[in-house]
């Protein structure tokens, strides 16, 4: 490969960068509904669900996000002997990024539901509401409100833990700033590549800046 201009790496980058983003929202999209649903069950009475739950966050936390990736991805053959394709690639990040930040999640959501004082559920009950609208309707909006920084920050990690991709040979944009900076023969890739995580990482935080201003009318 010949040299290239900074304009073409660039270009390439931002080929990268866009699986980086389908990475991103599809880790948010299930895995902060998901996290919801394993925080119900890590406060389960089911001891037995208790226990599953908090089996499941604590090897979700306890072992690297990289090698749960290619657990996902090499596990069907080596555990079933079924053969997958490259084109499971993708779907192996996706699978294997959701099911990590669901358990950091859950923890998160746990946190905010129990700090909730127990007060509001016995006046939401004197009201007449059922469990489920006390929940979603008065409980669920303070705690969004209470997690929100912990949240931004789990959400801002995941920008930067999208590179992890490349351990599945998936064309993310750190895969992509690689194998230039090495036919390059520079680090130009990297620096690009830096520039591009900084600009994402930005305007998330600006988003989730943006979300909290618009909740300060719990406070």
């Amino acid at each position: 490969m010949g040299k290239m201009t900074i304009q073409q790496m660039v270009m390439q980058l931002a080929g990268g960068m866009g699986i980086s983003i389908q990475i991103f929202v599809t880790t948010l999209l299930f895995s902060l509904p998901l996290g919801l649903l394993i925080a119900f069950g890590r406060m389960s009475r089911s001891r037995l669900l208790q226990t599953l739950v908090k089996f499941y966050i604590s090897v979700m936390r306890g072992t690297p996000l990289m090698l749960q990736l290619m657990v996902v991805y090499f596990g069907p053959y080596y555990l079933f002997r079924i053969k997958v394709g490259s084109g499971y690639r993708l779907w192996a990040a996706f699978i294997g990024f959701v099911i990590n930040y669901a358990a950091y999640f859950a923890e998160i959501y746990r946190s905010g539901i129990q700090s909730m004082p127990a007060g509001q559920y016995e006046a939401a009950r004197v009201l007449g509401y059922s469990r489920f609208q006390t929940f979603f309707k008065i409980i669920l909006p303070q705690v969004m409100k209470r997690i929100l920084p912990s949240v931004t920050n789990e959400v801002i990690t995941l920008v930067k833990d999208t590179s992890l991709a490349f351990t599945l040979s998936v064309a993310e944009m750190f895969s992509i700033a690689k194998a230039l900076a090495a036919s390059q023969t520079n680090m130009i890739p990297f620096v690009a590549a830096g520039v591009f995580y900084y600009i994402f990482n930005l305007l998330v935080a600006v988003g989730m800046e943006w979300i909290e201003k618009k909740m300060d009318y719990y406070r």
